[in-house]
């Protein structure tokens, strides 16, 4: 068995995601949830999706996953089939809710990916200390998950979404529990994240401002029938340098209402280039 080591990370030059044309429709509750998507995500770039519910969003997110298949249209992730970047642990993905296992310690949440996958024990530890230090929480690799903080287990759980260096990682509203000040705390650490593994992130969202600060782009969808309504380009710079004063600067707040446009009128925003 030829195992990944997770401490080497390849650098991908390839799109991380392209959809062309992808739609999808659930037939035994007769609704088409996705009607002809067209959209690259770069390598390295985060892109958040945002859109009234029921638009969509989640269901891109699981068919990038390989979690359902599409109706119609394809898929590439890396330029393979999702199922091949599936298989080939090319993504790491997060959800609303932490998902940590109760009876294992913090550190043991983190490796359980390297486990299933035949790591060595070493290994796993020594990935495992890494990532705990990437998140800020070196000191409680041994600590069980019900003895900390929501912020907490949701850095917990990013941290186990990277164990296999993804050059991809899926986000389904991972902050939406927790409350405002610990959420825009975990956004600047998201950056400082992603800027130090160099991922790719592709980000579900309800919140225009949180999609904002983190994105290089955001993907407003259509009511259902899901479709790309426009994209923005976000005019703020690097995201891993934005500290909290960007929420206070005018161009934040324009950004804030070119979503907010494009998201409650459907009127073109700048930008609407899918690429």
């Amino acid at each position: 068995m030829t195992l990944h080591n997770p401490s080497v990370k390849s650098v991908q030059t390839t799109d991380a995601v392209v959809a062309t044309g992808v739609s999808k429709v659930f037939d035994a509750a007769g609704v088409t949830a996705l009607d002809g998507v067209d959209l690259v995500v770069r390598a390295g770039e985060f892109v958040s999706l945002i859109g009234p519910s029921g638009c969509g969003k989640s269901t891109l997110l699981r068919l990038i996953a390989d979690l359902d298949e599409p109706s119609g249209g394809t898929l590439q992730i890396f330029g393979k089939s999702a199922k091949q970047a599936r298989i080939d642990q090319d993504y790491g993905i997060a959800f609303q809710q932490a998902g940590l296992l109760p009876w294992r310690t913090v550190a043991a949440n983190i490796e359980l990916p390297l486990e299933l996958h035949g790591f060595p024990k070493a290994q796993r530890a020594d990935r495992s200390r890494e990532l705990l230090d990437l998140v800020g929480l070196s000191d409680f690799g041994q600590r069980y998950p019900d003895e900390l903080s929501g912020g907490m287990q949701q850095r917990i759980a990013i941290a186990r979404a990277l164990a296999e260096k993804p050059n991809l990682l899926l986000m389904d509203e991972p902050f939406g529990a927790l409350d405002e000040m610990t959420r825009e705390r975990m956004q600047t650490e998201l950056t400082r994240i992603c800027a130090e593994t160099g991922a790719a992130v592709v980000f579900v969202t309800h919140s225009i401002p949180e999609a904002v600060f983190l994105s290089d782009r955001v993907v407003v969808m259509s009511p259902r029938p899901g479709r790309i309504e426009t994209v923005v380009p976000m005019a703020l710079g690097p995201a891993h340098e934005r500290g909290d004063q960007i929420r206070e600067d005018p161009t934040f707040f324009s950004m804030v209402t070119a979503v907010r446009e494009a998201l409650h009128q459907g009127a073109p925003a700048r930008g609407t280039d899918n690429r």
